[in-house]
């Protein structure tokens, strides 16, 4: 760890309570995940197992899951993200939609985003604050911007953030290392599936790997 990460609290352990606690799915799309996408991220599909066993661990034990889509509407004069990236999650076309893979459920919550936090301008907020969730458990793709983007405004708007790093892909090994440690440095506790499938069977406490802390 670096020096300036080693100043810690010395806080260890986080207990889930589920219902008070939400896991968010972050853009699992077509246009992310499926190779015909408009932005495919390579190795996307070994994500899909890991992913459904953590949101049937975590409806069993009747916590809120909710489903984050990026979904750009069509004939803006400027769109902020375009800028920088291709066109991608166009509304109305079949980039959006969540890959069939995954256990949706009609009962689940949507969250539609124009930019990488799931947080911003949108009403993910509200909704958590009226469903009283303090704990958020993020993952998806990818972990360098839109689940990195969605942690830190977890953190900015108190919440406790729990991320499972198998759960989770980013633009590479570097950046997936990188996102990662300052997570769990600074942002929240980086811990595995089966550690939170284990919290939500048997309220098992979450720490973060320590792998995670080590620069």
């Amino acid at each position: 760890m670096d020096a300036f990460s080693a100043k810690r609290s010395g806080q260890t352990g986080m207990d889930i309570v589920p219902e008070n606690t939400a896991v968010l799915i972050v853009d699992m799309l077509r246009d992310f995940c499926d190779p015909a996408g408009a932005m495919p991220l390579g190795g996307a599909d070994q994500l899909y197992p890991i992913q459904n066993a953590i949101v049937s661990a975590a409806r069993s034990a009747g916590a809120m899951v909710g489903w984050v889509v990026d979904a750009h509407r069509p004939g803006l004069r400027r769109d902020r993200e375009f800028l920088k990236r291709t066109p991608h999650c166009i509304e109305g076309t079949a980039g959006v939609e969540v890959m069939p893979q995954l256990d949706r459920q009609p009962e689940d919550f949507t969250f539609l985003k124009r930019r990488f936090s799931a947080f911003f301008a949108t009403d993910l907020d509200l909704t958590l604050k009226d469903n009283l969730i303090d704990t958020v458990i993020v993952f998806g793709v990818v972990t360098n911007i839109c689940v990195r983007s969605t942690v830190h405004d977890a953190f900015f708007n108190g919440y406790r953030v729990i991320v499972p790093h198998d759960a989770c892909a980013a633009t590479g090994p570097r950046e997936q290392a990188s996102s990662l440690y300052d997570i769990a440095t600074h942002f929240g506790t980086v811990t595995d599936a089966a550690a939170v499938q284990a919290a939500f069977r048997d309220g098992a406490l979450i720490t973060s790997l320590p792998e995670f802390e080590t620069n």
